[in-house]
C-alpha cells in the first residue's frame, strides 16, 4: 500500500488545485444570443444568466439584489421612457407647436 502524503510521490497526491487545472479544457458555457453573457450551458442548452430559451427572463428578486440592480429599469437605452419626465413637465401635449418664448428687449 503507498503512502499518498509521502513527499517521493507528489505527482500521485490526489488534490483539487494545481495538478487538477490542467485537464480542464473542455467549455461548458458559451455565449448567450439573448443576454450576451458566457453563461449559456453548452450540455443543458440553458443559459444560468438569463434563462433562454424559456420565454420568461430569468429573475433574481429576493436572493440577488445585485443582481436585481444590473438588469432592473433604467440599466439601458430606455428609449421612451427618458422623455416621459420632460412630457409630463409639459402635460403630455401631442400635435401642437409651443407657445413662443417673451423675451424682453433692453433698450440703451
Amino acid at each position: 500500500r503507498k503512502c499518498i502524503n509521502n513527499s517521493k510521490h507528489k505527482n500521485q497526491t490526489m488534490t483539487k488545485g494545481t495538478q487538477s487545472f490542467g485537464t480542464r479544457r473542455n467549455k461548458t458555457h458559451s455565449l448567450c444570443i439573448r443576454c450576451g453573457r458566457t453563461s449559456y450551458h453548452n450540455a443543458k442548452k440553458v443559459c444560468s444568466s438569463c434563462g433562454f430559451p424559456a420565454a420568461k427572463t430569468r429573475r433574481f428578486d429576493g436572493w440577488s439584489r445585485k443582481q436585481a440592480r444590473k438588469r432592473g429599469q433604467g440599466t439601458g437605452r430606455m428609449r421612451s421612457l427618458k422623455n416621459v419626465p420632460r412630457r409630463a413637465k409639459n402635460g403630455f401635449r401631442a400635435g401642437t407647436t409651443p407657445k413662443p418664448k417673451i423675451t424682453k428687449n433692453i433698450k440703451k
